[in-house]
């Protein structure tokens, strides 16, 4: 079985020893760095089939095609005080844009508690888990249409 890519477990295991300052720091240094979509690849109103769900932040995930047969990952985050939701996403674009695609498959939600912390709430976790859950979506979308 695949494992998560590789840059997504030692970022994982950076945060996981981290203090809560540390990793909030770390975090909103992601959330600074986020990109929202380019409008060539999506514009508002976005469609709801792109929609995070759960996601109390109104969080969007867009892929598109690379030539080497990976996706890269886009997202629009539509809450301004949705500072985990950009930090996510732009984890995600750095650690699973690229990646094989059984790695993006491989990763499981429980990454989650090593790059947030144990004391992620529950609202704000499922979020997080729709964001990650639509990722892995438009990957199985394009394993099934690959055959």
């Amino acid at each position: 079985m695949a494992e998560m890519p590789k840059a997504l477990a030692e970022l994982a295991a950076e945060l996981r020893v981290m203090d809560r300052n540390e990793r909030s720091e770390t975090l909103i240094d992601f959330a600074d760095r986020f990109e929202e979509v380019s409008e060539a690849i999506s514009r508002r109103p976005f469609a709801e089939i792109h929609r995070a769900p759960r996601c109390e932040s109104d969080a969007y995930v867009f892929a598109t095609d690379s030539p080497d047969g990976t996706l890269r990952f886009h997202f629009a985050v539509e809450n301004p005080q949705g500072i985990s939701a950009r930090a996510w996403g732009r984890i995600l674009d750095e650690t699973a844009s690229g990646a094989p695609l059984e790695e993006v498959l491989a990763i499981s939600p429980e990454v989650l508690y090593d790059l947030f912390g144990r004391d992620l709430s529950m609202g704000k976790g499922q979020g997080l888990i729709g964001m990650l859950e639509l990722v892995q979506f438009e990957v199985k979308q394009r394993v099934r249409a690959r055959g």
